[in-house]
């Protein structure tokens, strides 16, 4: 989750957000909302153009319902049907019959076949089985002993009682010569208008050709197929084949949303017949329509990402690039190269940053040059003073011991004692102040040999070191008056033989590696709870203290003394922080 910190991780975050995000959007979401908005157009162009022709077929509906109503507009076509209905015809007189038939053969049929003349013909039957044909075709004539009673147009008008029926299409196979030719037809029952007893039932029949010069002039901006259906879902007409897949959608209701057939539909009920008009509009030139505008948006969101990267790329380096320099020479700081400097010039407020980031540094180093410098300076003062204090204090004590060596008159021991004193002093004299743990114990060798020659076999001293410490840096004489203390106020007061042992080795505390230097005597001891105990003890002490830990800050000294059993000094200094 380190990535996510970074100026340039985030700066990319709000590149994909504010840049990314909106043209992603902008090359998907546009094409689907102008298909959306393509089609709902053109639904609602197709609705409007097909509520136009649902009106034109409208009136074409209404004009051949008056149609069927025109035998009530004359009285003479009425008073004929009254007495053909009631079988009066041939008990009439001459002159009624004369009326009678001139009016169902000659009123009647001029007055149907010149309202219209896209009405093909038109038959009333009376209610005693007569049929009275009107046509435009003078060859066409009746099937003899047809039983229009069954047919279905026939029941319908008989169902309505006196109002309109529509009749889907169906073949005139009433007619002679007219077997091939589909028609839709409006039928009536005519009642005596006193009585209302039926009089006859009227068919006109109307090509389904009009149907298609209504609908040949409709043009939508996509392949379209116009279907109209009856009440009971037959197709009436279709100005083109019909899959059978569209057929069952159409019977079915269908989805305003046709996946199987790839057509999208708009429907009008054509009111007075209770009609359907359908519009089957072709999907896939619909979606060809918007592939476009598909196209454009991603090839613009394409060529938008292209551009916007560069300019991001050059904007996040001309901003990151200045951030990761000064990490850079901070980093070079923090590890003590107070000569690093920030170098990329300019006016901006990245440049200003790095300026005062110079400016910093340059007042750091002269601080610590001020400061911290001076401090050393102090700290090594100190630390020579520390030293100067022993100095006097270990010649006094072996001056003494040389001048108890020439009162007994051991001239030879005098003599070797002198020799390694010899080399003591040249060793302490030595103008570098750090050594390492071999010359260190190679110097307590020599004070040892000077002290065993003063208490002879009374004192055994073993020194050792295991060479993985042999060159660790130490401050010069550390050791020397922890073994000095160990001998005079440890082993000079006691009456037996005793031993100190001074040993230099590597343990591990706390996971992390320790020089340990152990300083041990089996002496008289003292008690380290006392506080009268001798003060020169606790000088030599506090002496190496002060100096280590000006040394080695992290270093520690822990005493452990029991009255009688002796005295352990130990030194532990952490191998990490030797002096280089």
């Amino acid at each position: 989750m380190n990535m996510f910190k970074s100026l340039r991780s985030k700066l990319t975050i709000v590149y994909a957000l504010t840049i990314v995000t909106p043209f992603v959007i902008l090359a998907f979401a546009l094409p689907f909302y102008a298909q959306h908005v393509l089609t709902s157009d053109t639904e609602q162009l197709t609705e409007g153009t097909l509520r136009a022709v649902a009106g034109n077929i409208e009136t074409y509906l209404d004009d051949l319902e008056r149609l069927t109503a025109s035998p009530y507009l004359n009285d003479n076509v009425i008073q004929a049907l009254k007495i053909t209905a009631d079988n009066l015809y041939e008990n009439a007189s001459a002159y009624t019959k004369l009326q009678t038939d001139r009016a169902l053969k000659s009123t009647l049929p001029n007055y149907l076949i010149n309202t219209r003349k896209d009405i093909l013909s038109t038959i009333t039957i009376t209610t005693n089985g007569k049929a009275y044909l009107t046509a435009k075709n003078n060859n066409i004539e009746l099937v003899a002993d047809f039983p229009f009673q069954d047919e279905l147009w026939y029941k319908k008008a008989i169902q309505k009682d006196g109002k309109v029926a529509f009749i889907s299409s169906h073949p005139q196979d009433y007619l002679t010569n007219q077997k091939e030719l589909q028609v839709f037809s409006v039928s009536r029952l005519i009642k005596n208008p006193d009585s209302g007893q039926p009089l006859a039932v009227i068919l006109a029949d109307a090509d389904t050709n009009v149907l298609e010069k209504i609908t040949k002039d409709i043009r939508f901006n996509v392949s379209s197929v116009v279907v109209i259906m009856d009440e009971d879902r037959n197709v009436i007409f279709a100005n083109k084949p019909l899959s059978e897949d569209m057929i069952k959608q159409l019977r079915s209701g269908g989805d305003a949303k046709a996946k199987d057939t790839g057509y999208v539909t708009v429907s009008q009920t054509i009111k007075p017949a209770n009609w359907v008009m359908t519009v089957f509009l072709s999907n896939e030139e619909l979606k060809n329509k918007v592939r476009w505008i598909y196209t454009t948006a991603v090839l613009l969101s394409v060529g938008g990402l292209v551009v916007t990267f560069f300019v991001f790329l050059y904007f996040s380096q001309w901003i990151v690039k200045p951030v990761k320099h000064m990490i850079e020479v901070m980093n070079k700081v923090k590890k003590g190269n107070l000569q690093a400097r920030y170098g990329i010039a300019g006016s901006d407020e990245l440049s200003y940053l790095g300026q005062s980031l110079n400016k910093m540094i340059s007042q750091l180093d002269d601080l610590i040059n001020r400061e911290y410098k001076a401090a050393l300076a102090q700290r090594n003062a100190e630390y020579r003073a520390l030293q100067s204090q022993i100095q006097p204090h270990f010649l006094y004590n072996t001056l003494a011991g040389l001048i108890g060596l020439n009162r007994i008159g051991e001239t030879k021991k005098l003599e070797t004692a002198i020799i390694s004193l010899s080399g003591m002093l040249r060793y302490m004299l030595d103008e570098n102040q750090w050594t390492s743990i071999e010359n260190e114990f190679a110097f307590l060798t020599k004070y040892a040999l000077l002290q065993q020659i003063r208490f002879e076999d009374k004192l055994k001293i073993v020194i050792e070191y295991e060479e993985a410490a042999a060159d660790f840096k130490i401050p010069k004489l550390l050791f020397q008056p922890i073994l000095e203390n160990a001998i005079i106020h440890g082993v000079e007061p006691d009456d037996k033989e005793n031993e100190v042992k001074v040993s230099a080795f590597i343990t591990e505390t706390n996971g992390r590696p320790h020089i340990c230097i152990e300083i041990c005597d089996d002496g008289v001891g003292f008690d380290t709870h006392t506080q009268d105990a001798e003060p020169s003890r606790h000088i030599g002490i506090s002496n190496v203290q002060a100096r280590l830990q000006l040394a080695y800050p992290n270093a520690s000294l822990t005493v452990h003394s029991i009255p009688g059993s002796g005295t352990r000094v130990t030194i532990a200094i952490p191998e990490e922080d030797e002096q280089q």
